[in-house]
């Protein structure tokens, strides 16, 4: 891991660090690419008006403005903030370019946001998400949903993370089943239900009842629909035999049957329907994601999202999407902490070309160019000092190959890693495909 940040909140990657995170971003991008996803890029600011208006609480938002500015300007809903998320920014995106766009839009968006969060383990005030999302133009298949689901699977067991579960529900379940019981303030369950994990079960009952009206058996119910967590669509069975009953729940439970049935075929063990899943933002109206590493829990939801209807919206039109956001600075700081994984050396260059003497640099970056020319990242050295003193610093730098070039045009490349030393012609030669880029990969185990 890094060291401490200078600034809570705010990490900083050492360059072997960067290279494990840039492996993250990359995997991500390559996966989302295959499944037909384009790449945008949003403003990193909004209007405080778009950032607040789907009741993000405003003590998180970061405000922008100069030195300079008037302290009333945190009241003015035009004034400038830095984004929270990328979904916000991203539904703006879709209204303002709608008429540019092929929908179904399907994006991936890789960027910095800001929250103004209390720092601890997982949780940092500028970090990195990268999102999907599929968005349609008044109306959007189901299907979506259920492909979001296992683009995810795919793309996070493309990573070395170790073993995670993607938990799935279904809003219009949840919010059926409260009005099948007569509790008709279903943010409300829902927003105590949220706190499940944080709170247990005891004091989430109490919110139901003090704070809800709900009655014992109203409560315990919604607690018992809560504890329903099954890796195929046995859960269908298990919230029928609650005894509740409400056309709402039934559309919620087939579209989560829809979701499970096919991850069971296509991503088995890795989606599982959680029936405590609730998701803090109002926004989500039907399916919604969260993902945890299995052993890390206490880390909290390394990928969440799910559908919204009416986010992105012109007043007299909606565009309505499903979609979900990697938390990837939450990510890579659990892989460093844990060392899952760690870049083969600290810099891209595969090749030191060596100086015999100081007229020799002109031929040197000959031989760069001609590695260069097919994508061996290399670097020349400065001034002719001893060899012994360039291997070194080659060593320092993490560099596994020093090229060397004699007075008579002859080149040899030596691996410093082993000591072997062989002739090599700078138009022709390369290293071996796990030295070309830096890798990264699992650590070595240190051998006894």
């Amino acid at each position: 891991m890094a060291r401490k940040a200078s600034l809570s909140g705010f990490p900083e990657w050492l360059p072997q660090e960067r290279a494990v995170e840039q492996h993250v971003l990359d995997t991500l991008r390559r996966i989302f690419e295959l499944h037909g996803f384009a790449n945008i890029e949003t403003r990193a600011v909004e209007t405080v008006g778009q950032l607040l208006r789907k009741g993000e609480i405003d003590k998180e938002v970061y405000g922008l403005s100069r030195l300079a500015a008037e302290e009333s300007a945190k009241n003015d809903p035009n004034a400038l903030a830095l984004h929270f998320d990328l979904t916000v920014p991203f539904a703006r995106y879709v209204v303002e370019n709608a008429g540019h766009l092929a929908f179904p839009f399907r994006r991936y968006q890789m960027q910095k946001v800001w929250r103004g969060e209390r720092p601890q383990d997982g949780r940092f005030r500028e970090f990195t998400q990268a999102d999907i999302d599929v968005v349609g133009d008044g109306e959007l298949p189901f299907r979506y949903d259920v492909e979001l689901a296992l683009v995810i699977a795919e793309a996070l067991s493309a990573l070395p993370i170790g073993d995670f579960r993607l938990r799935v529900n279904n809003r219009k379940l949840a919010e059926g089943f409260y009005l099948g019981l007569g509790l008709e303030d279903t943010a409300g369950v829902l927003r105590s239900i949220d706190k499940l994990e944080k709170i247990g079960a005891e004091k989430v009952a109490e919110l139901l009842k003090t704070e809800l009206g709900a009655t014992d058996d109203q409560a315990a119910a919604a607690l018992s629909l809560a504890h329903i967590c099954t890796q195929d669509t046995s859960f269908v069975e298990q919230v029928r035999a609650l005894g509740v009953t409400h056309p709402l729940m039934e559309e919620g439970l087939d579209e989560l049957r829809q979701v499970i049935e096919a991850a069971v075929l296509r991503a088995p063990g890795k989606v599982v329907a959680d029936l405590s899943i609730a998701r803090g933002l109002d926004y989500y109206t039907g399916t919604v994601y969260e993902t945890v590493l299995v052993g890390h829990e206490s880390l909290g939801s390394i990928c969440s999202g799910g559908r919204y209807e009416s986010l992105a919206s012109t007043g007299k039109k909606n565009y309505p999407g499903v979609g979900l956001s990697i938390g990837v600075t939450r990510l890579v700081s659990r892989m460093l902490a844990e060392n899952t994984a760690v870049a083969a050396r600290s810099v891209p260059s595969a090749v030191y070309v060596t100086l015999a003497n100081d007229d020799s640099w002109n031929d040197a970056q000959d031989v760069a160019a001609a590695l260069r020319s097919r994508g061996i990242a290399c670097e020349v050295a400065a001034k002719a000092e001893k060899f012994g003193k360039q291997i070194k610093y080659a060593d320092k730098r993490g560099i596994p190959f020093v090229w060397f070039t004699a007075e008579d045009g002859t080149h040899e490349v030596k691996d410093i890693r082993t000591g072997a030393q062989a002739p090599a012609d700078p138009s022709i030669w390369s290293p071996a495909a796990e030295d070309l880029a830096n890798m990264v990969g699992a650590p070595v185990p240190a051998s006894v």
